[in-house]
């Protein structure tokens, strides 16, 4: 398994490994098709501003995330997400460890993130603290959750 990033600047609807492409399908499978999250929403038209992480297995996509610039001094991950069958393998650590690699490189003191709250305790083992109450973001409830760099 391996994690490629990806500029999100590249053509969304071609294929093969190392297109953005990869991301949208796994992110589609995760959040569209099995969490019920509308595509209008899941294509939020930000991911051209984005940089991609895509988790591979002999050249399948298995995992996905996205970073890019959320406020002053932070970076904000989102979209991740693992095709089911390979959840619990260590692939959404892996993901999160780039996307926070790739933002203290881009000299971003913070990350901040917006999980399910399915997921918090996830976050939490990777050093996430909560902030504020939750909210409903897409139909499913939400925790803002920060970590400094």
């Amino acid at each position: 398994m391996e994690i490629e990033r990806i500029d999100g600047k590249g053509d969304e609807d071609g294929g093969g490994e190392g297109d953005v492409a990869d991301a949208m399908s796994v992110r589609r499978a995760v959040f569209v098709d099995e969490q019920g999250v509308p595509e209008d929403v899941e294509r939020d038209g930000k991911d051209a501003e984005a940089i991609h992480f895509v988790a591979y297995d002999d050249g399948d996509p298995i995992g996905a995330a996205r970073l890019r610039e959320a406020e002053a001094g932070a970076a904000k991950i989102e979209r991740v997400a693992v095709r089911p069958a390979r959840r619990g393998e260590g692939i959404g650590r892996r993901l999160m460890s780039a996307a926070e690699d790739a933002a203290a490189r881009e000299g971003y003191r913070r990350v901040v993130l917006h999980a399910q709250a399915s997921v918090v305790a996830f976050y939490l083992r990777m050093g996430y603290e909560t902030v504020g109450e939750r909210f409903e973001e897409a139909g499913i409830d939400h925790q803002r959750m920060e970590k400094p760099l």
